[in-house]
């Protein structure tokens, strides 16, 4: 008998009687407008699923990664360990402000990919990885912070799981979580993973998470913000970046990013005495 199978099936008929939408639980109740909700039923895709599983299935991806480095070329830590210990410092900042619900529960290690995209992107379990091209083109630690805070929500509130999980069916994920996933399953894992495009409410829902990251640390807190207005002011000039491609960004967004961080109340006063410049010149 497959409890997980009878257990996901009755958690899909439960949601035949839920009328309403689902809005993680936040920090800040009174500004729950300014928190978009999504489809409830996509919480019930992760019944019998554990955050231990998102774990494992983080894992794969990443021995996917580390399986080809010409596509995804680690910059080694002991060769560039200022810009290392820049992006590390961001994430404990965000991970130490209390507002990361599976802090404990995931790895959060990252790596730097030594290419020129504007991209960065985490993994099931918090495995993050950001672009030395990205980090070249934002103008401050702050905005770096935002799109980290971004990333690391997007683990945070499982949404590469949920995703994986309607493509492919939980019963697959679960197999290929515990090892037991075919070579063809495995590659289908990758193949969809690399080209995830979140809905509009899962991005939404990770801009404004990551204000409400960066709210308990020192920088500005609609870092994400600047970010995407900077992308936007790029693609108005005629030349999109690419990490549009899989973030599309429009002027509401930035608006809405601008919104949660004037209702909750956080600091938008930039970070002070960052080496951001030196670390940029660093890197190859």
């Amino acid at each position: 008998m497959n409890l997980q199978k009878i257990a996901f099936g009755a958690a899909m008929i439960g949601t035949l009687f839920l009328t309403t939408t689902c809005r993680p639980k936040s920090d800040f109740p009174e500004c729950d407008a300014t928190f978009p909700s999504c489809d409830q039923v996509t919480e019930a895709l992760l019944v019998g699923f554990s955050t231990t599983q998102d774990d494992q299935l983080g894992q794969k991806v990443v021995a996917q990664i580390n399986g080809d480095p010409t596509t995804y070329p680690i910059l080694p830590r002991a060769q560039y360990i200022s810009a290392y210990e820049m992006v590390e410092g961001l994430r404990d900042k965000i991970l130490n402000g209390g507002k990361v619900k599976n802090k404990s529960a995931f790895q959060w290690q990252i790596k730097i990919i030594n290419k020129p995209d504007l991209n960065a992107f985490c993994t099931p379990g918090g495995y993050i990885y950001v672009y030395s091209g990205l980090i070249k083109y934002l103008d401050a630690e702050d905005d770096l912070a935002g799109v980290m805070g971004h990333e690391m929500a997007h683990a945070d509130l499982r949404h590469s799981t949920k995703q994986l999980v309607q493509q492919q069916g939980i019963q697959t994920i679960i197999d290929i979580a515990l090892g037991n996933g075919t070579a063809a399953q495995l590659a289908t894992l990758g193949t969809n993973f690399f080209t995830l495009g979140f809905s509009r409410c899962f991005e939404q829902q990770a801009d404004a998470l990551s204000v409400d990251y960066l709210s308990s640390t020192n920088y500005n807190c609609k870092g994400t913000g600047s970010f995407f207005a900077k992308l936007l002011a790029a693609g108005q000039g005629g030349s999109t970046p690419e990490f549009l491609s899989t973030h599309p960004s429009e002027a509401s967004r930035v608006q809405n990013i601008n919104d949660r961080g004037d209702c909750i109340k956080c600091n938008t006063t930039p970070a002070s005495g960052t080496n951001y410049a030196a670390v940029k010149a660093s890197l190859p």
